[in-house]
């Protein structure tokens, strides 16, 4: 039945259950690569293409399959960088790498968009087909600082410095950059299915309630429907749709042409090829891929029960974490989709753009976010990173390397929460800490 999201009752509810109903209860490293229950055979059939697509190795055409790839990419599949449909890793330059650089000029475009930077375009493509030159070569290097917190407890945190060499031609002056790790493709279906009013109750642009925290959407240009939207995917919420970010995937990080992005990521630089083979990627494709990463399940929770979690529940609640990670809310209705129709679901975020401090901002405006602003990640699934990628890297960049530094990287809106965290004793952080990987 189509019905309103309604209130759920609190009385015997599962707190395990992040993505509603059709949660799966899987701690593996294929956790996050689980369909929705109960699709029906054709929707169950179009989830399996999409697998299939996403795991496919683009190669340079003519081919008789796959064909298209580059001239200039970042990476040749869609799980080079997404690790087992979860997130990357911070490196540049190798085969399993998952570090994309934003690239723009200070200014907007005609749609208030990022203002492309002239011969390299929004993002850098670090990667050339035979005889192509690659855009730039990425590096990175690191300088550490040490916190210590109140019960003594010495923590380092490295701050990433970003440098380019050898460009096919001189980098205009003046350029702003802003570095990406790949992040998990699951839960994508609830976020998009969150009505916009939800999100929008949230907002406190003018911090009316005087919590310190004044958070706001950010509203950005569709290229498929060609209005502006509300944004919900991406590190500053700049994309508004999941077929909009899967098509500017395919386009931006490996140089395939789609009906959404029907143009060569590299057209009017040296690397264009000028062949009419656009586009590149047929939409039974492209809509198979789209359909997968929608109907992708969300992981459990695990261990609600212990002690020590439901301590560091309240600690989380205690020191303001969940006034951005907000835990619960519901979906609207979708009634092509009934998985993920009107569920109660606990994605620990509040999908809105807030001020993060100096230290991790990175200069560079999307549409109305800031150079400090950054949207709240989810935080589900978090504790299952180790195991589906094999490492634990966090924020938008990778720099952090354990909860506890994603923590003290908090500062701006987050400041007050950050100095709460410092000032537990190591019990409570322990506790707060095992929490969150229990997300």
């Amino acid at each position: 039945m189509c019905r309103k999201p309604g209130d759920y009752a609190e009385t015997n509810y599962d707190p395990r259950l992040s993505g509603g109903t059709y949660t799966v209860f899987d701690e593996t490293s294929g956790a996050f690569g689980h369909e929705l229950a109960l699709l029906n055979a054709h929707d169950g059939r179009i989830h399996k293409l999409g697998d299939n697509g996403i795991g496919q190795t683009f190669v340079t055409a003519p081919a008789p399959i796959n064909s298209g790839l580059g001239p200039i990419f970042s990476n040749v599949s869609c799980i080079s960088c997404h690790h087992n449909d979860g997130k990357g890793n911070p490196t540049s330059g190798l085969v399993n790498s998952s570090l994309l650089l934003r690239l723009s000029l200070p200014g907007s475009n005609a749609n208030g968009g990022p203002l492309p930077l002239p011969g390299f375009g929004l993002q850098l493509q670090d990667v050339g087909t035979f005889n192509v030159l690659p855009e730039a070569k990425l590096s990175i290097s690191y300088t550490t600082k040490k916190i210590t917190l109140a019960d003594g407890t010495i923590i380092s945190l490295r701050s990433p410095a970003y440098t380019l060499s050898n460009p096919y031609i001189p980098l205009p002056a003046g350029y702003l950059s802003s570095a990406r790790m790949a992040p998990p493709f699951f839960g994508l279906g609830f976020i998009e299915n969150i009505a916009e009013q939800t999100i929008l109750s949230f907002a406190d642009e003018n911090d009316a309630n005087g919590d310190g925290i004044s958070g706001r959407p950010n509203y950005v240009y569709d290229p498929m429907t060609k209005t502006r939207m509300i944004g919900r995917f991406g590190m500053k919420a700049n994309t508004a749709t999941i077929a909009t970010q899967v098509a500017s995937a395919y386009s931006q990080d490996m140089g395939i042409t789609t009906s959404i992005f029907p143009t060569e990521s590299c057209f009017g630089q040296l690397q264009y090829d000028g062949k009419p083979d656009d586009p590149e990627l047929p939409d039974s494709i492209l809509n198979a891929a789209i359909f997968y990463i929608k109907t992708l399940a969300v992981p459990a929770r695990r261990n609600v029960t212990d002690a020590v979690n439901l301590q560091g529940e309240q600690i989380f609640k205690q020191i303001a974490c969940s006034n951005c990670h907000i835990p619960t809310m519901n979906t609207g209705v979708d009634v092509t989709l009934p998985a993920i129709s009107n569920q109660r679901i606990h994605p620990y975020t509040d999908l809105l753009l807030h001020d993060m401090g100096a230290g991790l901002a990175d200069g560079r405006p999307d549409f109305l976010a800031t150079g400090t602003e950054w949207k709240t990640p989810a935080l589900w699934g978090i504790g299952l990173f180790q195991k589906t990628s094999g490492t634990a890297f966090y924020l938008h960049d990778g720099r952090a390397r354990s909860i506890e530094e994603a923590i003290l990287w908090h500062d701006g809106e987050a400041a007050a929460a950050k100095n709460k965290f410092i000032q537990l004793s190591g019990t409570d952080r322990t506790a707060l800490v095992k929490f969150i990987k229990s997300l």
